[in-house]
């Protein structure tokens, strides 16, 4: 476990170095404050990307409430109440960040938007090493990871270059359900991770395809509107999650859970195939 943990940190090390040095700056396309949709409905500038993102606020409350009433989410390692309490911190605050910067895109008040996602990331990773990892490890782990997430948003602000954003964004999405399918978890129900990163990769590309989503729908809806809901449903499934998870008895990750239902598929194949059949003579009409 100890090989393992510190080749994961080797890995993340090295994938840092080879963006900073060999990657160029990656500096604010002042274009990506120009959405598709800017509407005012209500006296509301861009009215549908600022509404969709009270579900963020709604399920940050409900999740950080169920945090701490009764421990309803059974949390019994170490440092998991602490890196759930941050995620949900940062789910909430992404309703009252994002609403702020779309009310007036710009790269100030993006701050806001991007700041409060940081501490969503970087949590959740601190939440996977407690989990599958290292227990003590992980919860050492929560404020450095927070940390880095805030020095990255700084790092852009300052140098206008978001490669250390970009590193703190998109490593999770890649890590997580890496780990998701390696790793075996300590509680049941672990593929809802791979729901929320699902929805997480699809509210990426719709954000991709703001403009084209706009036209397709008739100007009815913009893809990045349809982004902020796709990213609100990663905390409801992880909410699901802990609502329904138990302690598992016998730590399985599920590449061998899926290995072993595909060979149990192919044995049943052959068996059923082996099977003898009969025919009958059915009488025809002549």
């Amino acid at each position: 476990m100890a090989n393992r943990t510190v080749m994961v940190w080797i890995v993340a090390i090295v994938c840092f170095v080879v963006l900073m040095f060999v990657t160029p700056t990656i500096p604010q396309d002042q274009e990506y404050h120009d959405f598709a949709d800017q509407r005012e409905f209500f006296g509301i500038p861009n009215a549908l990307n600022v509404i969709s993102n009270v579900p963020f606020f709604i399920i940050g409350v409900i999740g950080l409430i169920l945090c701490y009433y009764k421990n309803f989410f059974k949390l019994s390692l170490r440092g998991e109440l602490c890196g759930w309490t941050f995620f949900y911190i940062g789910v909430a605050a992404v309703g009252f960040g994002s609403s702020y910067y779309h009310l007036e895109p710009n790269d100030a008040r993006l701050v806001w938007d991007r700041l409060p996602m940081t501490i969503a990331f970087t949590s959740i990773v601190a939440i996977f090493i407690i989990e599958r990892i290292d227990e003590r490890k992980g919860t050492y782990s929560i404020i450095p990871l927070l940390l880095v997430g805030a020095v990255s948003i700084l790092y852009w602000r300052f140098f206008d270059d978001l490669r250390p954003y970009a590193l703190v964004q998109f490593v999770p999405c890649i890590a997580i359900p890496a780990m998701a399918i390696m790793l075996p978890p300590m509680y049941t129900h672990s593929s809802y991770w791979l729901w929320a990163a699902g929805f997480y990769l699809l509210a990426k590309l719709e954000e991709a395809t703001d403009d084209t989503i706009y036209k397709w729908t008739n100007h009815i809806v913009s893809g990045h509107t349809l982004k902020h809901l796709c990213a609100a449903m990663v905390p409801v499934f992880l909410t699901l999650m802990l609502a329904k998870r138990d302690t598992v008895t016998e730590r399985i990750s599920l590449l061998q859970v899926w290995k072993i239902s595909w060979t149990k598929y192919k044995r049943d194949g052959v068996e059923t195939e082996s099977r003898t059949i009969t025919y009958s003579t059915v009488p025809t009409d002549e």
